[in-house]
């Protein structure tokens, strides 16, 4: 067998948890954006969001970790690869992070469907 084959699935999760402790040692971004993910956690839960709707926040919140996972590799390639300044390396790079924005719009948009109507009528209660 190949050396950078996994031998068991025990190897491929080892190797995959180690990527992602990579890039949270690594990356500034996922920290943010799991700050964020756990406020809007414990807000779906203060709102008391449906099970649907928490479904929905789970899925946005792994669909932005999982760009931005993409985006790290992406540009570690890209550095692998090239040395030095290349405009078609920032490209590269730039329509790779510009994933992660939009994932990352797309989680803003599903919060707002979720969670405004819930403060209003929470506002509207109050006054």
């Amino acid at each position: 067998m190949k050396k950078w084959k996994n031998n068991s699935f025990y190897d491929a999760l080892k190797n995959s948890l180690n990527g992602i402790k990579n890039v949270y040692k690594n990356e500034r971004n996922i920290t943010i954006q799991s700050i964020f993910a756990v406020i809007v956690i414990i807000l779906g839960i203060f709102l008391r969001i449906s099970l649907l709707e928490f479904g929905i926040i789970i899925l946005v919140i792994f669909i932005v970790f999982i760009s931005e996972f993409f985006n790290t590799a992406i540009e570690n390639m890209v550095d692998m690869i090239v040395q030095g300044y290349n405009e078609n390396a920032k490209i590269v790079k730039d329509i790779s992070a510009a994933g992660v924005t939009l994932s990352a719009i797309m989680s803003v948009i599903v919060g707002i469907i979720i969670f405004l109507p819930k403060i209003i009528n929470i506002i509207k209660i109050g006054v």
